[in-house]
């Protein structure tokens, strides 16, 4: 099939169906693809209430949030939705996708516009027998339980301290299962205070300074073996002692998927503290390709309310693009980029700052 639209969207993560939502008041043809056969990404995993303003949903819990903007975006008519669907290729020539639908059709889908909202994908470990069943993502973990209702087991060691290892950590006390410790090889707590106090406030020790070893059992998981590491975050002989569990949950952060920009010839930098390999890009969220823009976790790791304003910003950026001049637009423009900077601001934000001064031009 071949069509043409003002806008494609890669990913209706909440980075991008906050960017379909945001073209659809303009009237342009836009057309949004998702490889799952849901929309709303990350948040349909996340049971807990946002923290911030009302503006971004404080108060409201992740999937909640979803459904809020998935209603939204069936009030505009310009916009297309495309589930089950993977963009698969670029011809930069055509500015033409490729897009493969239920794994046998396949579309060329030519665009003016192209906003790549891909998300992330979970890092993992590298320690002996680390493909036991039994050892799981947080990711997965959060679908397991939020998605399908299913509990991944009864004793449960959780490696990150992270915000989603920590928030994770007490969702899976709620559901019934016993979290035997959080280990970090980190020298401080990574996540907010306030899901940390909660998580010692249940009883459960969270040990820094500390790596998985080894997995152990037979046909799946029986026991890890944790240890000490120093400074330079090598294991401490002599420190090794077992914990039984049968889910190993590791949370120990996520990598931008940022493929379809290394094929479309984006100027790329890997960047640790936004999670891996970023393009570059100016404030309006434009790539070094024209007419391309980046949102959401695959411009830099961080949190769904910053993804949801990006969504925004880039959306509005491709409007702009696209000879749209609205000023209630740029009112919304204005008021995302102002609630962006205030989340990035303070200590928290430190990283995410020091990571976006390397690939943001002006």
């Amino acid at each position: 099939m071949n069509s043409s639209y003002d806008v494609i969207i890669i990913g209706a993560g909440p980075s991008g169906i906050c960017a379909a939502n945001v073209l659809g008041k303009t009237g342009k043809s836009v057309l949004l693809l998702e490889r799952d056969p849901f929309l709303g990404g990350q948040l349909l995993k996340q049971s807990h209430m946002f923290f911030g303003s009302r503006q971004q949903y404080a108060g409201t819990r992740g999937f909640e949030i979803a459904q809020i903007l998935q209603k939204e975006l069936t009030s505009y008519s310009n916009v297309k939705v495309m589930t089950n669907t993977i963009a698969s290729g670029y011809y930069p020539e055509e500015k033409t996708l490729l897009a493969l639908q239920d794994e046998k059709k396949l579309h060329e889908l030519k665009f003016n516009q192209l906003i790549v909202a891909t998300g992330a994908s979970e890092k993992s470990l590298l320690f002996s027998n680390n493909d036991l069943p039994g050892i799981f993502g947080a990711g997965a973990v959060q679908t397991l339980m939020n998605m399908y209702g299913v509990l991944p087991g009864k004793n449960v060691v959780m490696v990150g301290s992270g915000n989603i290892g920590l928030i994770v950590s007490y969702q899976l006390m709620q559901a019934g299962a016993q979290v035997k410790c959080i280990i970090d090889a980190a020298p401080s707590i990574g996540g907010y205070f306030v899901h940390a106090a909660k998580i010692r406030r249940m009883g459960v020790p969270i040990l820094m300074r500390h790596t998985i070893h080894r997995a152990i059992g037979q046909k799946s998981l029986e026991a890890v073996e944790i240890a000490e590491v120093d400074a330079s975050w090598q294991k401490i002989p002599g420190t090794e002692k077992l914990q039984e569990c049968d889910v190993l949950c590791l949370s120990v952060g996520l990598m931008p998927m940022t493929e379809l920009l290394w094929q479309m010839g984006c100027k790329m930098r890997y960047v640790s503290e936004l999670g891996g390999s970023v393009p570059w890009r100016n404030q309006a969220l434009e790539t070094s390709v024209a007419g391309v823009f980046v949102a959401g976790d695959a411009a830099g790791v961080e949190e769904a309310s910053s993804a949801m304003l990006e969504g925004v910003i880039a959306g509005i950026s491709a409007a702009k693009n696209l000879g749209v001049h609205d000023n209630d637009l740029m009112d919304q423009y204005n008021s995302s980029m102002s609630y962006l900077s205030e989340i990035r601001s303070g200590p928290l934000g430190e990283k995410i700052r020091s990571g976006l001064s390397k690939v943001e031009v002006a």
